[in-house]
């Protein structure tokens, strides 16, 4: 079993980092190149968000938006050392094509010599072609030789995870996963899974309660919860911030973006937020129980 504390938080230079299970930390809080950013110039949203004060950024080969990814970090005039930079491998890779030749690809287009995580985006392909023990294989010879810091997975879930432990000689660091009241339920098993192997969570689709399936009958819950602390810090807390608190009092990384500086504050801001109480933390879990709704890579779940 893997010691209790390794997926806890902890605070340093005002930064919350989570520790991961190779010795490394990430910020709790990413910024993500995807969805609204998705074959975008990131550039602009990405230099913004490290001038407010985001240090994680998320990206991958599939948001085809690698280069300006890395122009966005070059502009921002942070050294690299104070960020933490992560690419997914695409889910189809093409023939002729390795985890790690396409990882040094990624490199060329981001302008760095490394990125901190280091992530299979998808098992599926792999999964149908056999090739997940192949592809692991390849992730860890990017690790070895210094290309990424971490490597880990994405949208796996346990029979994925078995499939690459069985040879695997590292462990994945992370499994970023979509994650939020309404897929807890059916994530449970992936998490009980990855806290026994001391794989951190890192969830995107955190908001979605609140962003995408409105009316919902966490709704409530969460609106107290956003009422409660906001009487008691004397700022205007939301909903979307309660959401955040929820997954990272459980350890769990959040992935999310936002073109507004002020949003990206919020964001920034939960770390310092008082805790949920246990109660309300149950009334979270209890009220989301209710409701099945997956956003994204329903094709990998057979959904």
């Amino acid at each position: 079993m893997a010691p209790a504390f390794r997926s806890r938080p902890f605070t340093s230079m005002a930064q919350t980092f989570i520790s991961l299970n190779d010795g490394n930390k990430a910020p709790w809080l990413g910024f993500g190149t995807g969805t609204a950013l998705f074959g975008k110039d990131a550039a602009e949203s990405v230099s913004t968000a490290i001038q407010t004060g985001i240090r994680h950024l998320d990206g991958a080969q599939a948001y085809v938006n690698e280069d300006s990814l890395g122009k966005g970090i070059k502009a921002s005039g942070i050294p690299r050392s104070e960020l933490y930079v992560v690419t997914k491998l695409r889910e189809t890779v093409p023939a002729g094509t390795t985890p790690k030749s396409a990882l040094q690809e990624s490199l060329k287009k981001l302008g760095l010599d490394y990125v901190d995580l280091y992530l299979i985006h998808s098992p599926f392909k792999a999964a149908q072609e056999g090739k997940l023990k192949e592809w692991w294989a390849s992730m860890e010879e990017t690790k070895n030789e210094g290309l990424a810091k971490s490597i880990g997975v994405s949208n796996f879930y346990v029979d994925h995870l078995k499939t690459i432990l069985e040879d695997a000689k590292i462990v994945p660091a992370a499994n970023q996963i979509e994650l939020h009241p309404y897929i807890l339920k059916a994530a449970q098993p992936t998490l009980d899974f990855c806290k026994e192997r001391d794989i951190v969570i890192e969830s995107y689709g955190g908001l979605t309660p609140v962003a995408r399936v409105p009316g919902g009958p966490v709704d409530p819950v969460i609106t107290a919860i956003a009422e409660r602390l906001s009487k008691e810090t004397g700022t205007v807390v939301n909903s979307g911030q309660v959401l955040s608190k929820w997954l990272l009092q459980k350890g769990i990384i959040v992935i999310t973006t936002s073109s507004k500086v002020s949003r990206i504050q919020e964001a920034l801001a939960v770390s310092s937020l008082p805790d949920l109480t246990v109660e309300e933390i149950k009334s979270i879990e209890n009220e989301g129980s209710k409701l099945h709704k997956r956003i994204f890579m329903k094709h990998v779940f057979n959904e």
